[in-house]
């Protein structure tokens, strides 16, 4: 089962790419507490995409093979390499900077593609069932 969406990147389509996913998970009947982390994992992407692209459209491809949920995220931008280190490490008041480490923490892995005409993620989030 498969579910794509083209957005022009600005901060209302982060809301809109989750209400579009919500709504394809719940006809593909994912459990509501995989949904949730995988919504969180698809807000950090395209959030990403809006903050740090500067790409005119993001795309968003969702899939579901009835054991793991798959978001993959692309974009036109170009990637911004940081001049300078950062110098403080984020702390529990920091507004950013938590999002990647959120998408590790939420899938069974993800990889980014970087290349001149823009990048790409993907990530996957296993569903995990009770033993019966």
């Amino acid at each position: 089962m498969v579910a794509l969406c083209a957005l022009p990147v600005t901060p209302e389509s982060v809301p809109a790419v989750r209400r579009f996913v919500r709504g394809a998970v719940r006809r593909w009947a994912v459990p509501a507490d995989a949904t949730d982390t995988f919504l969180l994992v698809v807000s950090e992407l395209v959030t990403n995409v809006v903050l740090h692209s500067s790409s005119a459209e993001v795309t968003v491809l969702v899939s579901f093979d009835g054991a793991a949920l798959t978001v993959e995220v692309k974009d036109q931008g170009r990637w911004l390499d940081r001049r300078v280190p950062r110098q403080v490490t984020e702390d529990d008041d920091a507004a950013f900077g938590r999002g990647l480490a959120l998408v590790t923490a939420c899938t069974s892995w993800w990889a980014a593609d970087v290349t001149p005409s823009g990048t790409r993620v993907v990530a996957r989030c296993p569903i995990v069932t009770a033993a019966a």
